[in-house]
């Protein structure tokens, strides 16, 4: 159906979408609310309406906790999207994510570093850093972490799929035990914060936290504007690239440089959250195309319906608890990843 619609008319179907998944999400929950309270929520929150005293705990519950919420889950959802198609076009391989090239286990490793040794004398010469600390040493464990798994995965002049995922399975394994060690060395709360933040949570989602990942996805999506056409010429080999008017190597940098600023910022806010920017690229695929120009921003908005879905039905599904959503798109994406890799399975040793 969708392969009959142009790729402005699915972006906008997408936009519609997300926008009622918004409302809905914000609806739901242990307090719910109505889409007339919600508006006039909002208008009290922004002081276009005089605020009332007997709705004042709904009120601060939906400004201060409900609406950071959902609007952390899709802007997560939208860089862990977008993240998934740039690795995929950059590694040229659909099995690609955040999650399965030591990314997301490098920046877990850096946060869990600042939550166990941030208040010691380790950071002191980063005191300046002040609340940024936390995203940028998770950036830094990000980012050493993937260019590790991407050198080794190319250390043959091609990017091949099985040599990818030993060196991330090795890279996630080093980055895992790091943690594990940190949770063991640390006091109890920090080891259950970290514990609990590893499964991927938005309950501790704030403006602040909002604010920071909204600043890295507008600032990525403005830097990779351009980039479609250079990852559709990539995808006919470096060389076919190069011909085409594109620097392989400098766009490959770059865009890892942006793509693991994004997920460590992202990361650092909410935890690990898997296997999201696998399923959203690899379903726009198979509904509608593969040209990057189309995948990008599309991958931004269905990362971000499926973002505030997940998040309505962990809220839901074990009310009046909440599950963690990592454990939810761990259960729909594994599968989903088993069953690409298998239709991607070629002999050994070929590259891509």
């Amino acid at each position: 159906m969708l392969k009959r619609l142009t790729n402005l008319q699915v972006q906008l179907l997408l936009a519609v979408m997300l926008l009622a998944s918004l409302v809905l999400s914000a609806g739901v929950g242990a307090f719910s609310f109505a889409p007339g309270r919600m508006l006039l929520y909002l208008g009290q929150g922004v002081h276009w309406l005089a605020p009332t005293a007997s709705d004042a705990l709904d009120r601060n519950v939906f400004l201060q906790l409900r609406v950071p919420r959902v609007l952390v889950a899709g802007l997560t959802g939208a860089i862990l999207g977008v993240s998934g198609t740039l690795m995929q076009g950059l590694f040229r391989n659909p099995i690609v994510e955040p999650g399965l090239v030591g990314t997301s286990a490098g920046a877990a490793l850096g946060a869990s570093l600042v939550f166990v040794f941030g208040g010691t004398a380790v950071f002191a010469p980063t005191a300046a850093l002040g609340s940024l600390l936390l995203p940028v040493v998770a950036f830094a464990g990000a980012f050493a972490a993937t260019m590790v798994v991407y050198r080794v995965s190319a250390s043959f002049g091609t990017v091949n799929v099985f040599t990818l995922l030993l060196a991330g399975i090795a890279v996630n394994a080093m980055c895992a035990a790091g943690t594990g060690y940190l949770s063991f060395i640390a006091r109890d709360p920090q080891a259950r914060n970290i514990t609990f933040w590893s499964l991927g949570t938005f309950t501790t989602a704030t403006w602040y936290g909002a604010a920071m990942i909204a600043t890295v996805l507008v600032l990525g999506m403005f830097w990779t504007r351009r980039a479609g056409k250079a990852l559709n010429a990539l995808m006919l080999g470096e060389e076919e690239a190069a011909a085409l008017g594109v620097d392989p190597r400098k766009l490959v940098m770059q865009l890892l440089v942006v793509n693991t600023l994004m997920v460590a910022v992202a990361t650092a806010m909410v935890g690990v959250i898997a296997f999201v920017g696998l399923v959203v690229p690899h379903l726009l695929r198979l509904l509608k195309s593969s040209d990057y120009t189309f995948l990008i921003p599309a991958s931004a908005l269905l990362g971000a319906l499926l973002m505030e879905v997940v998040d309505v039905v962990a809220r839901l599904v074990v009310a009046p608890a909440e599950l963690p959503v990592g454990i939810i798109t761990a259960l729909v994406g594994a599968p989903i990843f088993l069953a690409i890799l298998l239709r991607q399975q070629r002999p050994a040793g070929s590259g891509l």
